[in-house]
């Protein structure tokens, strides 16, 4: 079973010759596929929040591809191949008109089964999380070509070393800093400093145990963990280096079996937590100005089975969950006055969903 959120993106471009029912124009969605090696395509109407499966999805990718997500100029798409034997690879795709996508170049070397990945907002630098090898793969972005260039770490290693096998990974809003966390009770959250792409481990956090889930809120003042071995959410304040002070009442107990991924709406008021019970949920908490958390009355919202990943559009209308059991990606509507999630529609993919691309 997959159990990871993946960090998320939506690709924003016009599609001629769709055009929503509003001034703005669509957008598309990638959702990986590894089982069956392949992407699946869709626009988004900006209007509606209602997916469109394109005409020429499902999409050949890498083996068993598993993390995917969008340079921040939408030019680009990045996939890890954590199939590839024997160390897994990162695929580089051109997003032309009508979204389709079109690998180009060579295929970038990562560590032994990469299953995570994130970008920083200026799109310098691509991060890769190595769940066999147990390290971060580092990659400079060309912006004329999107082609990727490894970059050395501190004495000439290929790769920053872990010591654990990574479970989800973010940075925080500056580029600056890496949070990567592992198995364990109580789990973990390395963390280190970045300077020009160079990974420096500075400190370490507990949180929960297993903690799947994470995510920064927009400011870069706040972390939490899914935590999916205890059924809690850890909740940190960052501090002006990095490092992380667990808030006054955390962990906090969720009341529901194995959460496993999160998402922070664009405006930070709301987090959203996915937990994997039999008949699946979203928990939705609104943010105090301290970090704390404080569940919606109305709260949870009910989704297929094993929701495992989230992903926002990006107008922050639309909650997107990809489901593992009858898989599926299932698009919610978001009241962003009170944080009330309303489904409008379930997409069938053919096999679980591991990551959902989306863009700036």
């Amino acid at each position: 079973m997959l159990k990871k959120a993946a960090a998320l993106f939506v690709v924003c471009a016009s599609i001629a010759p769709w055009i929503g029912c509003g001034t703005t124009t669509g957008h598309y969605l990638y959702a990986a596929l590894p089982s069956a090696s392949e992407f699946a395509a869709f626009r988004e109407d900006p209007n509606s929040g209602i997916l469109t499966l394109l005409s020429f999805s499902p999409v050949t990718a890498g083996p068993g591809v598993h993390a995917v997500v969008v340079h921040p100029s939408k030019k680009y798409l990045y996939a890890t191949n954590a199939g590839e034997i024997p160390t897994g690879d990162v695929s580089v795709y051109a997003v032309s008109t009508g979204g389709v996508l079109t690998e180009t170049g060579s295929r970038a070397q990562a560590g032994i089964t990469p299953t995570l990945m994130v970008i920083d907002k200026a799109g310098q630098y691509l991060y890769v999380g190595n769940s066999g090898s147990q390290d971060i793969s580092v990659f400079s972005i060309d912006p004329s070509t999107g082609f990727l260039t490894a970059v050395t770490q501190a004495g000439g290693a290929p790769t920053a070393s872990l010591g654990l096998a990574p479970l989800n990974m973010a940075l925080a809003p500056s580029g600056n800093v890496l949070y990567v966390t592992g198995a364990g009770e109580p789990g973990s959250i390395e963390i280190f400093n970045i300077s020009a792409g160079q990974l420096q481990f500075s400190g370490i956090a507990q949180p929960g145990g297993n903690p799947y889930g994470l995510a920064i809120d927009p400011s870069g003042a706040h972390l939490y963990t899914a935590n999916f071995k205890d059924g809690t959410i850890s909740e940190f304040s960052i501090n002006s280096d990095g490092s992380l002070t667990e808030i006054s009442g955390s962990p906090l107990n969720e009341g529901y079996p194995s959460p496993v991924a999160l998402l922070i709406d664009k405006s930070g008021k709301y987090l959203f937590v996915a937990n994997q019970q039999s008949s699946g949920n979203i928990a939705v908490y609104t943010i105090g100005s301290d970090g704390g958390l404080t569940v919606l009355g109305n709260s949870p919202f009910g989704t297929g089975a094993n929701p495992s990943v989230l992903a926002t559009d990006p107008g922050g209308n639309y909650i997107f969950v990809g489901n593992q059991t009858s898989p599926a990606i299932e698009s919610f509507s978001l009241n962003t006055s009170n944080g009330t999630l309303t489904q409008v529609g379930t997409y069938p993919v053919g096999s679980a969903p591991s990551s959902i691309a989306v863009s700036p």
